[in-house]
């Protein structure tokens, strides 16, 4: 039969002709999804038609309208009817009447009705006052009647809500953040409401509110498909059940699979999950910029007052090279080249992540049209920048969400494709695969102060589940793919053995303490062989309690937590032979050695820079040299503040650490005096480097007193005030007595910033201790430093002064 046969069958007999109509049409396999649900609310339609020709007979100003998702033409099998009888209030019993026509045979069907009766001037009132009763007239179509009055209806509450928009949008956006904070997310519910969980259909209809208002509108890419896919969804979960129902049970969620032809449960729960995504990150950038089109029309009065009627300039603040904020986003800035600097979408990232604001989806649409691939292994700033973006905190996430909707996540990590979305159906887990990934680095950026190697840490975090896109154990699968991708963002072999090491073994403390004997000398033993090393079960104890903390509230406890620190402690033991030797003192380079020589004959530093392209110990040349860096080497004739005085000249230039050796270089014998060498990897935070010639003389004048290093670097934060950004963990200063023999080594974990190691040398010399070497490393947005001190005597420092120093050190660097 077809679909015109099916309506005249639905004319011809009346409401029992409708219901087999309907009937016939919802069991129709040939015909689902939107031909399906366009073609019962037409049947609906017509038959709705035949009722108020019976009943409105000699009946003028009368019309039949349908409103909300009937409205729209999107009638699943067990959807309400939306309808608005609307009068000109000139026969109000005949109006009555008809109502009853129309509203009895619907009940008698078992249908749901959601009806009205009110004049143009009555549902313009009552919208004004209920943004629900709003939002669905603005989707009104006309059923019957006078066509002229449901069209001056449409016009009139158009007009009325764009003119109002500037009030209602901020209430239809909390009405949305109320609805999501009782419903949760869609995109990660094992048991999902279609509807009313963010990101189902309600927010879609918002977007579709939002858009008729003429002040912002939705990314459009995808969405209609994604809230075609919701609909269907809604319609076999109609047809499984029986029942008007928006949740997806467990129970049924095979049978809406079967009824849409799906493999199984976990494709159809990935294919909401990628709608509900798409409708999510839709709304997230809906509404940031109906925040920013209200905001820019509250001051633009004031600023074209000020400006004498000129138009202002929005104010753009640099980030990072080739990245600014500008009105409250992250952008590119106008001289960026995004196809000819392929580490420019993580650096945008990084930085938007580290200042806690968002990526513009300009910015991140032109950067997925642009940019070129990353070279394989990637440079080593690409893996900085995605370290710093890791080690964010909480603006990690809808940073990355902004990467992933555009599709740049799976270019840059191709194996996130079998993760992305994929549900867990262990009521544990709060979250999908990917998103429990994020959520672990983030939790692993709390603990970065813990580790000595956080860049580690927080790249395993983000691998510790990849395996979970393969069949078998995914600890074993996630091995292979976490020493393939630690490889290809440029890991040395070393640091590729231990990020594999950490995700196959991710399990393997909780597993044990919960679940062995650990006065077995054996339990220990056993896991001392798969860890290998203390540094190592250092990152694997951090990993473990950040993994428990991501994946939900009943994944950890202080019980938990106490049983997998009294294993790490009989672990560390085992492992305890493994404590590092004093640090040899390599012998200088030949241009070390000039050098030191020329600073030796002339009492003032020398200083050479040189672009680094030899590779880092212990990892192997690869094809074509990779600029690294610029090695900055200083000679200074042995004297007290060299550290702070060289660190706040670099700072004060604008010149990020990222790795610093200092130490005390023996002269040839006839040479008299000693010399610092200070070895240290620089690179600007944005424009080009400073000329040597500059840095040295503010060097010399630095050293001399006459530059005013602390008041400068003071001024300069005064007039750019840092912005509020991530909330970073407290920095940790610890002592280690068995690391050296010949001196006191300082550990210091803290957030980098600029001017960090300006602070250290400084408080370390206010605390009158001589430091003998210093290693610094810069990890992402973490910086690790130890510093080899001594007494005045040259001696290690007491147990009790080191500890004072310590602490003060720690003070200085939370003050």
């Amino acid at each position: 039969m077809t679909g015109t046969d099916v309506q005249k069958e639905a004319e011809d007999s009346g409401p029992s002709g409708y219901a087999a109509a309907r009937l016939r049409l919802l069991t129709e396999e040939a015909r689902s999804g939107p031909p399906r649900r366009a073609a019962l609310a037409e049947l609906t339609d017509d038959w709705l038609t035949g009722l108020f020709a019976a009943g409105a007979e000699g009946l003028r100003g009368a019309s039949l309208v349908a409103v909300g998702g009937y409205g729209r033409g999107e009638l699943s099998p067990r959807s309400d009817l939306d309808l608005l009888l609307l009068h000109d209030g000139s026969d109000i019993k005949a109006v009555a009447a008809l109502a009853d026509r129309l509203w009895y045979p619907v009940w008698d069907l078992g249908l749901d009705l959601d009806h009205s009766v009110r004049t143009p001037a009555e549902a313009r009132k009552t919208a004004g006052e209920d943004l629900k009763v709003q939002l669905g007239l603005l989707d009104a179509r006309h059923i019957a009647g006078d066509l002229g009055l449901t069209a001056s209806l449409r016009t009139a509450v158009l007009a009325d809500w764009r003119n109002q928009a500037p009030k209602r949008l901020p209430e239809l956006q909390e009405l949305c953040a109320e609805r999501a904070e009782r419903q949760g997310e869609l995109q990660y519910l094992l048991e999902p409401d279609l509807k009313e969980a963010r990101g189902g259909l309600r927010d879609a209809t918002a977007l579709r509110a939002v858009a008729a208002s003429w002040l912002a509108d939705a990314p459009r890419e995808g969405l209609a498909d994604a809230r075609r896919r919701l609909l269907d969804v809604r319609d076999a979960l109609h047809l499984a059940t029986g029942r008007a129902t928006d949740r997806l049970a467990l129970q049924e969620q095979d049978q809406v699979a079967a009824e849409l032809g799906l493999l199984d449960a976990d494709t159809l729960l990935r294919q909401v999950y990628e709608a509900a995504r798409l409708v999510s990150y839709a709304s997230d950038v809906t509404w940031r910029e109906v925040g920013r089109v209200l905001r820019s029309r509250a001051v633009r009065p004031r600023l074209r007052a000020m400006l004498g009627g000129g138009k202002p300039t929005a104010e753009r603040s640099p980030l990072a090279e080739g990245v600014v904020e500008q009105d409250g986003e992250v952008v590119l800035a106008r001289a960026a080249r995004p196809e000819r600097d392929p580490v420019l979408p993580l650096r945008a990232a990084a930085a938007a992540a580290q200042a806690g604001l968002p990526l513009s989806l300009h910015a991140v649409r032109r950067l997925a049209a642009t940019v070129r691939p990353l070279p394989t292994p990637w440079p080593a700033e690409a893996r900085e920048q995605l370290v710093t973006l890791l080690g964010s905190g909480r603006p990690t996430i809808e940073v990355w969400e902004a990467l992933e909707a555009e599709g740049l996540i799976t270019r840059l990590l191709p194996d996130w494709e079998r993760v992305r979305c994929r549900p867990q159906r262990n009521a544990v887990h709060l979250w999908t695969v990917d998103r429990h990934l994020i959520e672990t680095a983030v939790r692993a950026s709390e603990f970065t102060r813990r580790v000595s190697r956080p860049d580690l840490l927080l790249v395993a975090a983000l691998l510790h589940d990849i395996g979970k896109g393969w069949p078998g154990d995914h600890s074993v699968a996630g091995e292979i793919i976490a020493k393939d991708v630690a490889a290809r963002i440029g890991f040395d072999r070393h640091d590729v053995t231990v990020v594999a090491t950490l995700v196959r073994h991710h399990l393997l403390l909780i597993d044990t303490a919960t679940r062995r004997d650990l006065e077995d000398p054996a339990t220990v033993r056993s896991v001392a062989e798969a860890v290998g090393s203390q540094g190592t079960l250092e990152l694997l104890h951090a990993l473990t309690e950040a993994d428990a903390l991501a994946t939900g509230p009943a994944a950890w406890s202080s019980w938990r937590g106490s049983l997998v620190a009294d294993l790490v402690k009989r672990v560390s033991a085992v492992l305890a032979g493994d404590v590092p030797d004093d640090p040899e003192e390599a012998a200088p380079t030949a241009e070390q050695e000039r050098l030191a020589l020329e600073a030796a004959a002339t009492g003032s530093p020398v200083l050479a820079l040189r672009a680094q392209t030899e590779p880092p110990a212990g990892q192997e040349p690869s094809g074509d040299p990779e600029p690294l860096g610029v090695e900055l080497l200083i000679a200074v004739p042995d004297q007290p503040g060299v550290l702070p005085a060289v660190a706040g000249v670099l700072a004060m230039h604008r010149l990020t650490v990222r790795t610093a050796e200092l130490r005390s270089l023996h002269l040839p014998d006839g040479v008299d005096g000693s010399v610092l060498l200070l070895d240290w990897r620089v690179a600007a935070e944005y424009g080009s480097l400073p000329q040597a010639a500059r840095l040295r003389s503010d060097l010399v004048r630095a050293l001399d007193g006459s530059l005013d290093i602390a008041g400068r670097l003071a001024e300069r934060d005064a007039a750019y005030p840092r912005r509020r950004g991530v909330v970073a963990p407290a920095a940790r200063v610890s002592v280690h007595p068995a690391a050296s023999r010949l001196a006191t080594v300082i550990e210091v974990r803290s957030q980098d910033a600029p001017g960090l190691l300006f602070r250290i040398g400084r408080a370390l010399e206010d605390a009158s201790v001589q430091v003998r070497s210093a290693h610094v490393s810069t990890l992402g947005a973490n910086a690790v430093d130890a510093f080899y001190v001594t007494g005045p005597e040259g001696a290690p420092l007491p147990g009790d002064e080191a500890a004072s120093v310590a602490r003060k050190l720690e003070e200085t660097l939370r003050g």
